[in-house]
This record gives C-alpha cells, structure tokens and sequence, in this order.
C-alpha cells in the first residue's frame, strides 16, 4: 500500500493526471516557489503554475501553506488572480493567470518612467487594501514579490509571511525571518527588536519600508543593502520627498501606502499621468457623459508610443469596442479601438476585432462608416478575404449611391487599399459598375478621385477589361469641366502607359490628348504636352522596330525609272508637271472601248460602231452617255455589306459587349457633332438624279492613287459649252477606249465609246481662255 501511494504521488509530481502541463521553469529569484509557465488541458488557456517541493523545502511548508491559503482567500485587482490550488503528498501547485516576474524588466532597466510610475501606482493601492481593509501585513515587499500579467499590469504575490494582525500566532512572528534573502530587505526596527515589533508600531510600517526598496529597484535596478535605502538617485524629483518619508528610521514617522498614493494624485503630482488617469477612467467609459469620453479619448491620443501594449490590447481594447458598439463612443472611440486594434496579432485580431467590424459596417451611422473607410488601411491587411468579399465589400456598395456627397467620396478612396482582398468577378464587374457612376457624379471632386482610383487600381483588372474601360474613363476624364478632373486624366494616362497596346496609344490616346495641348489652363497644357510627350517616345520606339513594308516581293510593282515626288519648299512648282506629265503617259497606253456607266447593264453590241461608221441621227443619247461617262462620282462612305472587301469578316458576337464597358461608353460618347463631310457627300448623292437611279461606280477612272485629269478635263469643257480643249491637251485619236471597275466586285470590266469631235472652227481663232477649264 506505501508502495502504491509512493508511486501515484510521483507521477502526479511529475504532471500526470493534472489540470494543466507544465512547461518550461521561469527565474524570478530566491524563493522557496518554482515558476513554471503551463497550459490549462480543458481550454488551451496559457497559465502559470508556482511549484513547492515538500521534501526538498520541509522547513519552509508553513511558508508555502501560508501562501496557497492566502492566495485563494486575497481577492484584489492588484493582486495575482488564483485559477486553482493543488496539494498532495510531495507537491504544492498554485495555478494562476500567465505572469511574467518583474525583476526581469528591472535587471535590464527597460522600465521608462511613465510605466514604472503606472505600475507603483498599482501596487501601493494594493498595499493599501491590504494594510487598511485586509488589516494585514504582507512582510516581504520587494521586486521578486510583483509580476506582470499578461495586460502588463502589476500585480503583488509572495505571501509567504502575509498575516492578518488580528491573529495572535500570525505566522509573519515565527517564520518572518525564514524568507530567502531577507537580511537585505528587513526593517531596522525589526533587525533590533524582532518581528514581535510590528505590534508596538503603526501596522503600515514595515509594507511602507519594502514600498521604499521597490521604489529604489524600480529606478535604478539593484538592491544591495539598508544603506542604499533614503537614497534618490535616478528618482523622479517630484517623487523623492514622498520617497524619503517611506524609508524613515522612525516607523512611527513613515508615510503608509494610501498616504503616498494620496500625495501622488494631488494636483501636479507624481501619479498625476495620462495613463494612470485612463487606466482609472477605462473602468467607467461607458457610464460617461460626451464630454467626458472626448476627454478620455483626447488622452488616449496624447499617450506616447512607448507605453505598455498589452494593457492596451488587453484592457482599453474590450471596453472602448463595447463603448462604440453599445455605448455610443461614435467615430472618435472607434478611431481610437482601430489604433490600438492594428497592434494585435493575425489571430488576436480576428478573434476580437473582425466581429465587431463587420458589424459595424453594417450600421446606418453615416459617421461611423467615414471612420471605418478612413482607418480601413489600418486593418486591411488583418481581414481575411473572404470576410472582406462576403461581408464587407457588400456593406461598402451602397457608400456609391449615398445621398451625401462624403460618404461617396471617401467609399472611393477606401477601394485602393481593399483591391487586394477582392476577388476577379467583383473587381471586373461590381466594384467598375459602381466606379461608372461615380465617374458621372455631379461633385467634381468624386469625379476626379474616381479617376485617380482607377489609375490606381489598374494593374489590377482582368487584362479583358483593363483597356475598354481606362481608355473610355481617362478620355472622357480630359474632357471633363474641372481642370483637376482634367489634370488627373492626364496623370493617370502616364501612369499607366505599360497597360496599353501601340495601337491603342496611336488610335486612341493621343487623338484625345491633343486638345489639351491648347487647354486654356496652364496646368492642363504642361500635363498634356508631359503625357504627349511619353506615348509619342514610345510609339516611336515600337515604330523603329517595324519592317519597311509588308507587301511581299512577287506583289511589288516595278521600280519607277525616276525618284517619286519629294517634299518641296512652297515656292517650287514641280509637283503639278509631275502630275501632269503622269497623266498623260497614261492616255498614251490606254486602249478598248469605254463602256458607258448611266445604267447599271452590259453595253449592247448593236451600240458600239467603228470609227469610219457614219454617226446616228439622235445625237443627245450619246451626248448624255458622254457626260455621264465622264462625270466624277464621289465614293460613298457608307457600303453595303455587298461592297465590303471579302476579307472583312464581322462576327455578331462582337456587337453584344459586357454591362461593364456599356457603363463606361465609347471613348468619343459625349461627341455629338455630325461629320461636315458625310453631310455633303450624302447630299450630293441625294440630289444628283442620275446617281439616284443607279447604282455608283465606285471610282471611275480610277487610276490607282493618280488623279484621272482627261476625264475632268473632258467633263469640264462640254460644261462650258462644248469649248476645245487647250492646245497640246487634244485627243489625237477619233476615238479613245478608257477601261474602269465595275461598281460590284465580281463584275467584268464594260467599256464606253466615246464619240469623234470635230473642230469646225477656223485654225487661225485661237481661244485665248484656256485656263476656264482648271476652275
């Protein structure tokens, strides 16, 4: 049966069968406690556990039995919370919340003075509850007597000796001296006439004279003995007097720990801080008035960096999330919880805050939701996407279509930072849907920031969409009233050059830039000439890398017998001899009949004689065949689709474009002018009987890219009465044949006779206004 025992008390020792595992041994100084950090096993939580060896540490049980009663029996918030005790046979096991020992931060000195003032404060209102309402005496004030929680507060442990003086076998009398280390920390009054003293002076004595020492610790990070005790070095000034009066000799004379709080928190005193007053105001934020909340807030914003996070992230973040959430903190709270809610991990982060955000979205407070899109880069990258995606992004799209111009605004600006969590389908449809109306808002301002968002966002839209819509929302941007609307058009086209085809940047983007080349805005026409100045240098660029020519070699025409025509200067005439000596070599070579073009038929061959057959009676027929053979016919500018090259093929599919690009138009949308041009070609079409009747031919006397001179020659002189040609420009022939295309593309070549003049005017008269048939 020993055996039995023996062997179950030591796999419990060893941690089997415990509420929680224990992990690695924490160094927090001479003490009859071992520090372990550990896990709890039903929830996870982190903890910690203090370890008593009963047989290696028999002398000192009452010391540790001491401290397990005491410990579930003190409840303060500036003391250790207990989870649980545990005592067999061998062991001793104090679970409390994860502490972390205080003389480590004190050994290093990385105590700033803010927080080391902070954490004074909270231990000497423990010392007062403990002195004042507990009528006890803790006995072994030191740094290795406080810990640190996981909120970064202090908190006050080792009661060891800690006795109630209502007890008349107080075990602070017997074992007061068996505490590790306790020469360097005792009392004078106590070194000379034992612990039995505490019951000839003020209870508060010896706990003011260890408040004294940690004070000294705290500041200048060692205790070696009662002679450094009075001393101020590194001591705040506004401390050191209060200071002084804790360590004096006489007990009587000393300041107790509720009297030095006291001195601290009168006006300009050394308690008197910003994050002492917020850690006494967080309690009761949501019981306060507006002002009292702008004014806690309004602190909170003047507190430095260097302040302990986890306070805040455990402490101020739960109670300023229930004020905006149920309290009415509003914008001012919420900026406030966003700043300290950044400092959070991934999993904290998630776990506390993305709840509460999400809900917020959703509420109809138009200021909230500013506050939420102002601070959105702060916490953008701690949302998961798919929270953003399902739940947020939704929220966010009815900010487009808000009555109030400040909401439509900044719901803008927030898609920058969120268009990395948003996927394909929402990016490329919703979000450019939305973007459409803004870009058409009736406030500038949106308008421009829409634009400015787009050049933002446009490395990340589907390369699908990517060139519709930019091209249509920044040109239609450079056209816009506002001269910043304007301005950014012209940016964001610069900026996203790389997005764009060479194509796209010759037919598109600097048709629509020139304009503003001569904008009545300064700033416009130097963006402009920027922006021309960057699309030209790389169509340039691309152009260098072109063939010569794409004609293949077989399908090149001969290599004409002289230079073509050169750029001339204005004073040089050799383009029109050129043109003229060009046509004529062309009359020399042509031959066949000319087919007539008044009807749309093959020509009859009763009608074509030979030049030595008598002329018909009726004269007028060939007449009107003459001029309407001769006549120039414009080409229409709008074929059938029986006149298109059969090359171009049109696929139907193309015409039914995306609800996306429907949004944003065409580039040149706003554009309602009609083309001069086509008005006056369509009219000449109209009005031109013969032309009405028939189909035209589509360019008759063509001669490739020359000009047909003899047949406006021809045409001009039977306007003017039948006059001769000048002199040199004769037809030398009775009668000459001029092939031409058909209208139809299938159609054969048709030739048109061309009936003989004959000058029966004196050779002698000369017509002198030979120059009426260039008018």
């Amino acid at each position: 049966m020993d055996f039995l025992k023996s062997a179950i008390g030591s796999a419990i020792a060893k941690g089997g069968g415990l509420p929680f595992s224990l992990g690695e041994k924490v160094d927090f100084g001479d003490s009859i406690w071992a520090l372990h950090n550990g896990t709890k096993r039903d929830d996870g939580s982190a903890c910690s556990v203090f370890v008593f060896n009963i047989d290696t540490h028999r002398s000192r049980l009452p010391l540790a039995k001491n401290a397990m009663h005491k410990s579930r029996t003190l409840r303060h918030p500036g003391v250790i919370k207990v989870l649980d005790t545990i005592e067999n046979e061998h062991t001793l096991y104090i679970i409390t919340e994860r502490v972390a020992p205080l003389s480590w931060p004190v050994k290093r000195r990385s105590l700033n003075e803010e927080t080391a003032k902070w954490g004074l404060h909270t231990v000497a209102n423990t010392l007062k509850f403990v002195n004042n309402d507990a009528q006890s005496v803790h006995g072994a004030v030191r740094a290795s007597s406080v810990f640190i929680s996981e909120s970064g507060e202090w908190k006050l442990g080792g009661f060891d000796i800690l006795s109630s003086m209502k007890e008349e076998d107080a075990i602070i009398y017997t074992y007061g001296s068996v505490v590790p280390d306790s020469g360097r920390y005792t009392p004078p009054e106590v070194v000379k006439g034992g612990w039995d003293t505490i019951k000839r002076n003020p209870l508060t004595a010896v706990d003011s004279y260890g408040l004294a020492i940690l004070i000294f610790e705290v500041f200048n990070g060692n205790f070696s003995g009662g002679d450094q005790v009075g001393r101020t070095t590194n001591i705040p000034p506004s401390m050191q007097q209060s200071y002084k009066r804790l360590c004096t000799a006489n007990p009587k004379l000393r300041l107790s720990a509720g009297h030095f709080v006291e001195q601290g928190k009168k006006h300009g005193g050394f308690f008197q801080t910003p994050l002492i007053r917020m850690t006494e105001d967080i309690d009761s934020l949501g019981l306060k008035s507006d002002a009292e909340r702008e004014q806690f807030i309004n602190e909170l914003d003047d507190l430095p960096e260097e302040f302990p996070e986890a306070f805040f992230k455990m402490k101020v973040l739960p109670e300023l999330l229930k004020s905006v959430e149920f309290g009415g903190g509003g914008p001012k709270v919420l900026s406030a919880t966003l700043k300290i809610g950044v400092k959070l991990s991934p999993d904290e982060f998630n776990a506390k805050m993305t709840p509460v955000i999400v809900r917020l979205f959703g509420n109809p407070d138009r200021a909230l939701r500013v506050c939420l899109l102002d601070n959105l880069p702060l916490m953008i990258d701690s949302l998961p996407q798919k929270v953003v995606n399902d739940k947020i992004f939704p929220q966010m799209t009815s900010g487009f279509t808000d009555v109030a111009p400040v909401v439509r605004e900044q719901t803008v600006k927030a898609i920058i930072p969120i268009i990395t969590k948003l996927n394909d389908r929402i990016t490329n449809g919703e979000l450019l849907k939305f973007l459409a109306r803004t870009a058409n808002d009736e406030q500038p301002g949106i308008r421009t920031n829409t634009t400015i968002c787009l050049g933002r966002i446009a490395k990340n839209l589907g390369q699908s969409t990517r060139s519709k819509v930019l091209i249509a929302a920044f040109t239609r941007s450079i056209r816009d009233p506002f001269e910043h609307a304007r301005a950014a058009g012209l940016l964001a086209l610069a900026a996203t050059i790389d997005l764009f085809t060479e194509d796209d940047c010759a037919g598109k983007i600097l048709p629509a830039i020139c304009p503003s080349l001569l904008d009545k805005e300064k700033l416009i026409r130097d963006q402009a000439n920027k922006t021309f100045d960057v699309y030209v240098k790389r169509i340039r660029k691309s152009a260098a890398t072109m063939p010569d020519t794409v004609i293949p070699l077989h399908a090149r025409a001969e290599p004409p017998s002289r230079p073509g025509p050169q750029a001339e200067t204005p004073g040089d005439h050799s383009w029109a001899g050129w043109a003229i000596s060009s046509f004529t070599n062309k009359i020399a070579t042509t031959s066949g009949p000319i087919e007539p073009t008044n009807s749309g038929k093959p020509t009859d061959p009763e009608t074509v004689r030979p030049a030595s057959a008598p002329r018909p009676t009726q004269s007028s027929p060939p007449v009107e065949l003459h001029k309407q053979a001769l006549r120039p016919t414009a080409q229409p500018l709008n074929r059938s689709h029986s006149d298109r090259p059969p090359g171009a093929y049109h696929d139907e599919s193309e015409e039914e474009e995306d609800d996306v690009f429907d949004a944003w138009g065409a580039m040149d949308d706003d554009e309602t002018e009609t083309d001069p041009f086509t008005d006056a070609v369509e009219s000449q079409q109209i009005s031109s009987p013969a032309l009405s009747s028939r189909k035209a031919p589509q360019k008759p006397y063509d001669d490739g890219d020359e000009l047909d001179f003899a047949g406006w020659l021809a045409a001009k002189s039977q306007t003017k009465g039948n006059k001769p040609l000048p002199k040199g420009l004769t037809k030398a022939k009775s009668t000459n044949t001029v092939t031409t295309r058909s209208t139809a593309t299938t159609a054969k070549p048709r030739t048109v006779v061309v009936p003989k003049k004959i000058d029966t005017k004196p050779k002698e008269e000369v017509d002198d206004d030979w120059g009426d048939a260039w008018d």
